[in-house]
């Protein structure tokens, strides 16, 4: 199976820069249309559609976010998995000087991933990990 995941996007050619520029993913080309742009892996696409098109062409008229300055409400979110502890803090980094922000992070989290959470430059919540801690960051408790 592949996962191929779609933004609603105000500017595609911005937003796919962005995630290009940050994680350095090829393009999907055979999939660019005048709204809609994609990067891709073996393992899923990220796609960014033309909102204004997009809500129509997909039946989905009425369900737009707000379009305003405000933070927009988070309903679903993709996490970015990297190798290392280290390429997560470069890619805050990344996103920080391409337009992003940092919500959280980085930071150890109770089941051992060291992870950020970050915003776009059109406000879409995103995360960052990694599987594992840097050396000498112990995993906190979990409290309810």
């Amino acid at each position: 199976m592949k996962l191929w995941f779609n933004l609603m996007s105000r500017d595609i050619e911005a937003q796919f820069r962005f995630y290009r520029t940050v994680f350095g993913l090829p393009e999907a080309e055979a999939a660019r249309s005048p709204i809609y742009r994609a990067l891709e892996t073996a393992d899923f696409q990220l796609g960014f559609n033309d909102g204004r098109a997009a809500y129509g062409l997909l039946g989905l008229d009425g369900r737009q976010a707000p379009d305003t300055t405000d933070a927009r409400p988070t309903v679903a979110y993709a996490t970015f998995m990297l190798a290392t502890p280290a390429e997560v803090d470069e890619a805050v980094k990344a996103v920080q000087a391409h337009g992003g922000q940092v919500v959280k992070g980085p930071f150890a989290t109770y089941y051992g991933q060291w992870q950020a959470v970050l915003a776009d430059p059109e406000d879409n919540v995103f995360r960052i990990a990694t599987d594992s801690l840097p050396e000498g960051v112990t995993a906190p408790k979990l409290t309810a």
